[in-house]
């Protein structure tokens, strides 16, 4: 009795250029508006309040927050093509904290811009005048622990977990693995340091989408996954 092939698991997205074009994506959208931030922020923002005023300031942080929220969509979707890529390989312990820290940095990265657009747009600063010291000092640290201190902390967390299931299962090269683990670690000491280092984060994801575009052509993606498959619907059919 020929086997009847299940329409719901032949629609699975399982090739791999969807995962690398939604981490370039991401990459390139979070680069940027990192960049921006970086660019428009003054040393200390907390006591120069007549930067937030300044009309070519204020457009390069409104495009940056405008671009964050696309950015996230676009993790988002490269976590679930990533994992279904892994599929039966996965380990349930990384695969949990995998996901788990990818979540979260999309929940503080919203956070972050969330405070950081509501300060742009203030109506004191829509009238020209400078924000109060005591409110642009609170918002900048709360934007700054929300970024800093959590969702690039757990962008760490999610880079070592990440490069950790690469190693173990091959789904990408091996110096990728090794120079995630590297990422990771510079991340969680010296993501403070300078507002560059974010910047790491969104170039190894970068790295590993365009390793991913390149491990398989397309057509192959699957990999052992699909051989399983194929084996696992042939010895159905000889029941």
């Amino acid at each position: 009795m020929p086997a009847v092939r299940d329409p719901l698991t032949g629609a699975r997205l399982r090739t791999p250029r969807a995962a690398a074009v939604a981490g370039i994506l991401f990459s390139l959208l979070l680069g940027t508006a990192l960049t921006l931030i970086a660019l428009a922020s003054p040393d200390h923002p907390a006591t120069v309040g007549s930067w937030l005023t300044e009309s070519p300031r204020r457009t390069a942080l409104g495009v940056a927050l405008t671009l964050v929220p696309f950015a996230g969509i676009a993790f988002l979707w490269f976590i679930g093509v990533v994992r279904d890529r892994i599929g039966e390989r996965e380990d349930r312990f990384f695969a949990s904290v995998f996901l788990g820290s990818g979540l979260l940095f999309v929940a503080m990265l919203f956070a972050a811009a969330a405070v950081a657009g509501a300060l742009v747009a203030d109506e004191s600063l829509r009238s020209g005048a400078e924000p109060g010291p005591t409110v642009l000092a609170l918002g900048r640290r709360v934007v700054g622990l929300l970024m800093q201190d959590y969702a690039m902390r757990m962008a760490a967390v999610f880079t070592m977990s990440t490069a950790t299931i690469a190693l173990r299962t091959r789904v990408a090269s091996r110096w990728i693995g090794l120079l995630g683990v590297a990422v990771a670690a510079v991340l969680l000491v010296a993501v403070g340091l300078t507002p560059w280092v974010e910047l790491l984060f969104p170039a190894w994801v970068l790295l590993l989408s365009i390793d991913i575009l390149r491990s398989e052509p397309e057509g192959t993606a699957g990999g052992p996954d699909t051989a399983a498959s194929t084996t696992h619907q042939r010895a159905a059919g000889l029941r």
